[in-house]
């Protein structure tokens, strides 16, 4: 099976390890450049995150669909900063700008400050009902052409059909993330792809299972694909490679000294089953499997996208190869030093993993 990769869409040069070196949190001159490097170093597509106080996605994302010609976008969603209607005719029209590149990513929210920040005040139970009324209804938006009414738990509206709908026929693809109970349950009967942070192979392995397992429940005849996602670490000996990693926990720690890291996320105690997964197997050790490195996530308080993977290009490339053998085709990248890790990572992992890729392919043919 093809095998794609997502990196990363930032809107200035911050990261874990380097304060932000423009004015601005959208600084437009550095956000064209890391898409373009990503473009023309072998990945498919980026992720344009969301955060509370930070630019807004769509029109990031719009932005760059009008100045490249290949690269795909996957745009992160919070269900609680507008109605589903209006949501769809934004995808809607991101996806007509960009000539059917869209794949829409939707986010429950883990932390319940960060969702107050916005005026959510709903359990995380209630935000997942919520979550999955939200895309039934912008997948049907994108899919009616005729007029329809709803009377759900958490919207009701009447006689809305949309003008405006998706180059991509039937629909974008919906995208989803978590690893608690509920996450698996909602994304396993709405999405098309579930994203899991970077575990060990046998903890995602589980998670796989437990995701065919919810869509089965569902009553899915088909499953989601699977994404995982990795911090790379990657130099040319190994010992470079481990010397580098000690040097960016290093510098995670300084910046840790100087102020928080984000406001979003608690360092010590993650409200969010997949940051608290995290942390777990941080505590029961540094590394695992070929390259899978966690002191990483433990100084970020288990962060997002936040072990790593150490290594020769090389290893890294083989390490990823063993989570597609256990069914993952999705792999996102996202370094510390953003630019220059997108075009190293392009330059020489993406292709190792794609000739192994090819290779297993032909076998399966043959």
């Amino acid at each position: 099976m093809p095998v794609e990769f997502l990196g990363i869409a930032a809107t200035n040069d911050g990261s874990e390890t380097t304060p932000r070196s423009s004015s601005g949190a959208f600084d437009k001159d550095y956000t064209l450049r890391l898409a373009r490097a990503h473009e023309e170093h072998g990945w498919d597509r980026v992720l344009f995150a969301y955060g509370s106080g930070a630019p807004e996605p769509s029109a990031a994302a719009a932005y760059l669909a009008s100045k490249l010609d290949k690269l795909q976008i996957l745009l992160a969603h919070r269900p609680n900063v507008s109605y589903p209607t209006f949501a769809a005719k934004t995808f809607a029209t991101l996806d007509q700008i960009s000539d059917g590149r869209l794949t829409v990513h939707f986010i429950t929210g883990g932390t319940d400050h960060e969702q107050q920040r916005e005026g959510d005040y709903l359990t995380k139970d209630q935000r997942y009902s919520r979550t999955r009324e939200y895309i039934q209804i912008v997948k049907k938006a994108w899919t009616s052409r005729s007029a329809f009414d709803h009377d759900g738990e958490h919207y009701h509206f009447a006689d809305f059909v949309s003008d405006v709908f998706p180059v991509q026929q039937p629909r974008p693809n919906v995208s989803f993330g978590g690893s608690s109970p509920a996450a698996y349950a909602a994304g396993g009967a709405e999405a098309d792809i579930f994203c899991l942070w970077g575990e060990p192979l046998a903890e995602t392995a589980q998670q796989i299972e437990s995701v065919k397992q919810a869509a089965k429940d569902a009553g899915r005849s088909d499953a989601p694909r699977i994404q995982v996602a990795f911090r790379p670490i990657i130099a040319p000996t190994e010992e470079l490679a481990w010397e580098k990693a000690h040097r960016t926990v290093d510098r995670i720690e300084a910046r840790k000294a100087n102020g928080p890291l984000s406001r979003r996320h608690s360092l010590t105690s993650p409200e969010n089953t997949g940051s608290q997964r995290l942390l777990a197997v941080a505590e029961r050790g540094e590394r695992f499997d070929r390259a899978l490195w966690t002191p990483t996530a433990k100084a970020t308080g288990g962060a997002g996208n936040s072990n790593a993977l150490v290594g020769t290009p090389e290893t890294v490339a083989q390490a990823l190869l063993d989570y597609y053998d256990l069914g993952v085709d999705i792999l996102s990248a996202r370094g510390y030093d953003l630019l220059d890790d997108a075009i190293d990572f392009g330059r020489y992992v993406i292709p190792i993993v794609r000739e192994e890729v090819a290779k297993r392919d032909r076998v399966k043919a043959a």
